[in-house]
């Protein structure tokens, strides 16, 4: 084990990832904890108590942390960095903290495809992440997939994120499997939102692809009436509605994106898969990334960025 060198973090609203990494990167050891929603008021104090066995055996370590712990009620807010943003801009946008030992990546701006404004913040680390670890992403024009309770679909340019757009596929699928009668007819008890049908989910991508032009609006319904016409099995209706929905998602942003070639996907493993099967039903390619790694790439990237020396003019 190398000697650790760096402390490097996503906090998001339900979960902090703590990764404590030595010089070449590699994690040496993890340490999860409570997320950003819980920690309200007391990020710092959290943070030190995570980690005091971490200081105690390697003295104190840089930090570089992303997500929601740069909101609006996080530990310092990191304001949003208009698009199109290069890595280097990330980068020098961080925050920090405590004289420069802790340091939070700021989200991103831009105004969509829709002609609306779009936020995120902790995909871009991810984004650089995925960038950093497929270097053939960084030449040309890319699509990319971010999957999960709001799905990012962002456009890279020679490396830059230029825009993107934000789906509430995975919040709108949770909550109508959970507090609906459309998966099933005791909603908050018996709702769903696990995904262990995959014929059933593969039938919601069919029945998407016979009618692609209706709105899913139009669609969600079949969810409950092909379970009590027993057209469809109490156990697979949360399948068939995720099929139908994420079909919708992923034929809405090929429209409005237009973008040719193969779709990068950026999430765990569950999400990608769904998503690639969505995306080859359509006539897609696609390519996964693992999120975790992407993260921890994109966290460590950024800190390389923010450790260049500065180079020095004479006068």
């Amino acid at each position: 084990m190398g000697r650790a060198t760096l402390v490097a973090g996503d906090w998001g609203t339900s979960r902090l990832r703590l990764f404590l990494c030595d010089a070449d990167g590699a994690a040496v050891d993890t340490i999860d904890g409570p997320g950003a929603s819980e920690a309200r008021d007391r990020f710092a104090k959290l943070f030190d108590s995570l980690l005091i066995d971490w200081m105690s055996q390697h003295g104190p370590l840089p930090a570089i942390l992303c997500g929601m712990v740069g909101s609006s009620f996080g530990w310092s807010e990191a304001p949003y960095l208009p698009c199109p943003a290069r890595p280097e801009q990330i980068a020098g946008a961080c925050v920090s903290l405590r004289l420069g030992r802790v340091r939070i990546i700021p989200g991103l701006s831009c105004r969509n495809r829709l002609d609306a404004p779009d936020l995120m913040r902790g995909e871009e680390t991810q984004i650089l992440g995925a960038l950093h670890l497929d270097p053939a992403l960084r030449r040309g024009q890319h699509l990319l997939c971010l999957p999960g309770t709001h799905t990012k679909w962002v456009l890279l340019d020679e490396g830059s994120v230029r825009e993107f757009l934000t789906a509430t596929t995975g919040e709108m699928f949770a909550l109508l499997s959970a507090h609906s009668v459309l998966v099933s007819d005791e909603p908050g008890r018996t709702g769903s939102t696990t995904i262990t049908s995959d014929a059933a989910f593969s039938r919601g991508l069919t029945e998407h692809r016979r009618f692609p032009e209706a709105s899913v609006l139009h669609r969600m319904f079949e969810a409950r009436s092909r379970r009590l016409s027993r057209d469809l099995a109490a156990a697979d209706t949360a399948a068939y509605l995720s099929g139908l929905m994420i079909a919708s998602d992923v034929r809405g942003a090929l429209e409005l994106f237009a973008a040719t070639g193969t779709v990068h996907i950026v999430g765990t493993a569950q999400l990608a898969s769904l998503y690639a099967a969505a995306l080859n039903s359509q006539g897609r390619d696609s390519r996964s990334i693992d999120g975790a790694a992407a993260s921890l790439a994109g966290l460590l990237h950024v800190h390389r960025l923010l450790s260049r020396p500065v180079a020095m003019h004479g006068t």
